[in-house]
């Protein structure tokens, strides 16, 4: 997100590039940056005659440079944004001349999700000359925590790391799904709040006592009790409850335990493990609970889950029923 930020700002400051194609796998960054040049290189009575949105499926190159090239009426400049530009994968090529030299008055944006320029070839070279080229990629489970909290800062709340916890293992990293959960909390909840659990629960519909991350610290901490207790609710509710997500989660938890065994310098624990350092005293009390040797036998447990939940070895058996069957080889 930075990047994206950096991008916005240098346009706030005032330095406005002919051509910015961004690309990528998360789509969020890019409508981050495609939306903040809509909404303020022009004002509102400029952007009548001088703001044009093509769709990639719609035109084609030739005629985006067609647009490109016209004269700004009554305005510095014109804006032309292009979205969904990566269904012009097979032409998209055929920019280089236009790229190679832009018309200065225009701010021409391309939105091509999912997809990136081969650098190798020449548009790609020639854009980071004269424009602005950005990746947009997508973020790792455990960064989107911090990406969390700090689009809240940004909007005067805070968070604690379990409710943040609680919204990525519900959505995972899509932040624009993530995004919008956290738009609806500041619609409901009143400014500068520390959003909790709770808040979650009763605003975003996230169990706070029966998810998987409640599962993996109750495994953690060897409470069986409360550990069949929430797989009970999970093979009551398999819909809300995949259980792709939770051998996944657990696969992730013990291949984490296992380095935190093998690390020399506990201190560093939490960079080795690319968790918060709230988290660690969770990984401090599932290794006391479970040596090295244990939970390699666990993580090859877990795999066998997973092969078993896509009918491997277990032709129609209940994602219920695995779960169980996991716990009790993990708390054997």
């Amino acid at each position: 997100m930075s990047n994206a930020n950096t991008i916005i700002n240098t346009i706030k400051s005032g330095t406005i590039h002919p051509i910015y194609f961004l690309m990528g796998e998360e789509a969020y960054f890019i409508d981050t940056i495609s939306s903040y040049i809509e909404n303020n290189i022009l004002s509102e009575e400029e952007k009548g005659f001088n703001q044009v949105v093509l769709y990639g499926r719609d035109v084609t190159v030739d005629e985006i440079v067609s647009n490109a090239k016209r004269y700004p009426m009554m305005a510095e400049r014109q804006v032309v944004i292009v979205k969904e530009a990566q269904d012009l994968s097979r032409t998209i090529e055929n920019l280089v001349s236009y790229a190679e030299n832009p018309q200065p008055t225009t701010v021409l944006v391309f939105c091509y999700k999912y997809k990136k320029l081969d650098a190798r070839k020449k548009l790609a070279k020639t854009i980071k000359n004269t424009g602005v080229l950005f990746e947009s990629k997508k973020l790792y489970d455990n960064q989107v925590p911090d990406w969390i909290k700090g689009v809240l800062a940004t909007k005067g709340y805070t968070i604690t790391p379990k409710a943040a916890q609680m919204l990525v293992e519900f959505l995972g990293n899509d932040l624009g799904k993530v995004n919008n959960e956290i738009q609806k909390l500041q619609l409901i909840l009143p400014d500068g709040k520390q959003i909790t659990p709770q808040d979650i629960e009763e605003n975003i519909g996230i169990s706070k006592d029966f998810n998987n991350f409640e599962l993996q610290n109750a495994i953690g901490a060897r409470d069986i009790k409360k550990a069949y207790a929430i797989v009970q609710y999970f093979a009551q509710n398999p819909k809300n409850h995949p259980i792709v997500m939770t051998v996944s989660l657990l696969y992730s938890f013990f291949s984490k335990l296992l380095t935190y065994h093998s690390l020399s310098n506990k201190a560093n624990a939490s960079k080795a493990l690319g968790v918060n350092p709230y988290f660690i005293k969770d990984y401090q009390l599932a290794a006391s609970n479970y040596p090295m040797k244990k939970v390699s036998a666990i993580i090859t447990a877990v795999k066998e889950a997973d092969l078993k939940s896509k009918g491997v070895g277990a032709s129609n058996m209940p994602q219920g029923d695995i779960l169980k069957e996991l716990l009790v080889t993990i708390f054997k």
